[in-house]
């Protein structure tokens, strides 16, 4: 089915239902079979919702061409949407809602790592299943916690390696925001610095509703690093962007981020402003691939928007496809079956990023992933790519073969 814009964005602060239209159940031969209820936890509105948007776009698209094509198990799926509004206290609220008043087999839901965080304890008191898809600074150890999105040692890693190695990259200095993945983030920046024999000069933190950096560009002016290195969040951090071209200018000083683009910062930003910020990621809409292609083309025909998807948007599909794949292999919905499937590490499926495995050790995924650039277009250019890469930083600490009843998140240590 495809949703009319106004079916679409008409969602209250509550739940709104996504279920196919009748006639497509119909021919679909699933209409009399009890539903799979899919919770979707996402940011509609709220301060960080430019992460949100055309992910709870995808993550439709995906269940309803699910359902066009039979279902899964010959049940159709029905997609329960909560907006979370940047809010914690609406994580927690709505993914008890969605578990224990919507019996959801499944949560695909959280953008920050606090959301994440506010969520993961509840989904382990109700015996639930939590797919996490977005980047993060990993460490999370939970068999009922999956991650689909980009670790340090998949993102990071190969990205300082290139600006610090290949570029000159040297003397760095960071910007991160201020809550957990910006604090870990940067931990792993620090690292990632020293271990290819730079510095890193400072480190600062910002709050997400922080507009002004001048007094931090003028620390960086002084500092003079080889590369600011960034890992801002949220639609009021773009301003770092503009507010660093009109003084220092990528010119005079490289430009490198963890996080700018999954945002889609770069088609608010002027070409100028935009143009030579290097980054690491799993997707971009620039991939020479057929299926990357293929993604945005039908991205495009289900939602209308002819926009550029990005990485966030990709992520909703890419979490639900993982996930059906994963029940096609129990047999079973229900989140322990699931659960026992992606424990064999097994379950792999094709998305538009490339070949998407789940770490049966650690609930990660090892997924192809990019260095690339921004242009005057205000697209990418793809610079170079690494093949399936896993989530070395994660199977370091995270052994839930061994340890099932894990929960910790393990955080990096610089000395």
């Amino acid at each position: 089915m495809r949703l009319s814009r106004r079916q679409f964005f008409q969602a209250s602060s509550g739940a709104l239902a996504f279920a196919s239209l009748p006639h497509v159940l119909r021919r679909a031969g699933i209409a009399a079979e009890d539903p799979i209820k899919v919770g979707n936890i996402l940011d509609r509105t709220g301060i960080l919702n430019i992460y949100s948007l055309k992910q709870i776009q995808a993550t439709a698209m995906a269940v309803d061409e699910i359902n066009a094509a039979g279902g899964l198990l010959g049940r159709p799926l029905e997609l329960v949407f909560y907006d979370s509004q940047s809010d914690g206290q609406y994580n927690s609220q709505y993914v008890t809602e969605a578990l224990v008043k919507d019996k959801c087999v499944v949560v695909h839901g959280g953008i920050t790592s606090s959301s994440r965080e506010v969520m993961r304890p509840i989904v382990n008191r109700f015996k639930g299943l939590l797919f996490y898809n977005s980047l993060y600074e990993g460490g999370v150890c939970d068999r009922r916690h999956v991650s689909t999105g980009m670790v340090p040692a998949q993102q990071l890693e190969p990205l300082f390696d290139y600006v610090v190695n290949e570029l000159g990259g040297k003397r760095t200095y960071i910007l991160a925001a201020d809550y957990n993945y910006g604090h870990i983030t940067s931990k792993w920046m620090q690292k990632f610095t020293r271990d290819n024999g730079g510095e890193d000069l400072a480190v600062e933190f910002f709050p997400l509703d922080v507009t002004n950096f001048q007094p931090a560009i003028s620390r960086i002016q002084a500092a003079k690093p080889d590369v600011v290195m960034s890992a801002l969040v949220g639609g009021a951090h773009i301003a770092f962007y503009r507010q660093f071209e009109a003084s220092i200018g990528k010119d005079n000083m490289m430009l490198a981020s963890g996080s700018y683009g999954v945002g889609l910062e770069h088609t608010q930003l002027s070409p100028e402003e935009g143009n030579g910020i290097i980054l690491a990621t799993s997707f971009v809409d620039d991939l020479d691939t057929a299926e990357a292609k293929d993604f945005v083309s039908r991205f495009h025909a289900y939602t209308g928007d002819t926009g550029y998807v990005g990485e966030y948007g990709e992520y909703g599909e890419r979490g639900v496809k993982v996930w059906a794949e994963a029940v096609r292999q129990a047999g079973d919905a229900s989140s322990d079956a699931v659960i026992e499937a992606l424990a064999s590490g097994n379950v792999s499926v094709v998305g538009a990023g490339g070949q998407y495995t789940v770490d049966g050790q650690t609930n990660h995924t090892t997924m192809d992933i990019h260095i690339v650039r921004g242009n005057m277009s205000q697209t990418f250019d793809v610079i170079r790519s690494f093949s399936q890469r896993p989530p070395l930083d994660t199977q370091q600490v995270c052994d839930l073969h061994a340890n099932p009843d894990d929960k910790t998140q393990y955080e990096v240590e610089v000395e």
